[in-house]
């Protein structure tokens, strides 16, 4: 297998990018956070039925707002990746082997051997490339020939590497 295709140089790419690994690793605070709220919520309308509910508020009131801010901080987060990403939009390349990923962007390239990834997982516009348990670069689909995309799909099935999201 050999594939190659080139990535122009798009302002909103990179923030595509980054939004799409930032969806990965900030997803939990959303959890947590909704957690956070509900719990604060119950705890400040049963803490109202008594005497010393009033004493108690705060820390239900403070569990509330610190669980809003932690379901806001994942939007936040892509909000700020995708307004500062755009002045590093630059032109890159895909080089993918049966060996590796071999990365270049602007002045820069990187790869990630085949044997390193521990799974791939798949979104509408990329497959996000683990190595490890942290994601560790995207494919963008969108930018590959129909032929590739499936030849490349097929290859990572065929590997094991292949998740559902």
């Amino acid at each position: 297998m050999h594939i190659r295709f080139d990535v122009p140089a798009d302002p909103a790419y990179p923030g595509r990018v980054a939004a799409a690994l930032a969806r990965v690793r900030l997803r939990r605070y959303g959890y947590v956070g909704a957690v956070l709220a509900a719990v604060g919520a119950i705890g400040l309308v049963v803490s109202r039925g008594f005497a010393w509910g009033e004493q108690i508020s705060p820390l239900w009131m403070a569990m509330v707002v610190g669980g809003l801010l932690s379901m806001l901080y994942w939007p936040w987060v892509r909000w700020r990746a995708r307004r500062r990403s755009g002045r590093y939009a630059v032109e890159g390349a895909y080089d993918i082997t049966d060996d590796n990923i071999m990365m270049r962007s602007g002045s820069e390239s990187g790869g990630i051997a085949w044997d390193g990834v521990a799974q791939v997982r798949g979104t509408p516009e990329f497959w996000i490339v683990y190595v490890g348990r942290m994601p560790a670069t995207v494919i963008p689909r969108q930018l590959m020939s129909a032929e590739d995309a499936e030849t490349l799909r097929t290859f990572m099935a065929r590997r094991g590497l292949l998740r559902r999201r």
